[in-house]
């Protein structure tokens, strides 16, 4: 029995120790997308990505009554074309259709990589000044409380928010 009780004590030395180590980690949070909105290079990307998606939309708008246009002309002559013309015009009309399918497609791609070109950076730069704050101001952990975040309750730990805000020179 006090053999077994020296193999135990320490064991639960260790045990101490390391919950005793782990009570004085100092945790953090901050709201991601708060701190995102914040930034002013945000708003910046946010103008860009709106007009380029709206010249997209206004080229797509523009395929789109070019072949509502060429539609309602064949309609309109449709009975009185021969029957080779008539095929003709309705492979055009094909060929029209997929082109605009083709166009939505990349365009939905074009406007995806644009949204990683002008966010990527953004993102990185914030994230570069959480890390540098729980570096400088100690902090084990730094959790995302934004929704859909990891934080489910932060009672204990620290709201970094106002010193990543300082660090990259925001109000």
């Amino acid at each position: 029995m006090l053999k077994s009780f020296k193999l135990l004590l320490p064991a639960i030395g260790l045990l101490l120790i390391n919950i005793s180590a782990f009570a004085q980690q100092k945790i953090g949070h901050v709201n991601s997308v708060e701190l995102l909105a914040a930034m002013p290079e945000k708003k910046v990307a946010d103008t860009t990505l709106q007009k380029f998606k709206k010249s997209l939309d206004d080229q797509l708008k523009t395929m789109q009554a070019e072949l509502q246009g060429k539609y309602q002309g064949y309609l309109q002559k449709k009975d009185s074309l021969s029957e080779p013309v008539r095929a003709l015009k309705e492979q055009e009309l094909q060929d029209l259709n997929q082109r605009i399918q083709d166009f939505q497609q990349t365009a939905q791609e074009s406007y995806e990589k644009k949204l990683q070109e002008l966010y990527t950076p953004i993102s990185k730069k914030a994230k570069d000044a959480v890390i540098a704050v729980g570096k400088e101001k100690g902090y084990a952990y730094v959790l995302d409380a934004s929704e859909g975040g990891l934080v489910i309750y932060a009672s204990d730990s620290d709201n970094i928010m106002p010193l990543v805000k300082a660090k990259l020179g925001l109000k």
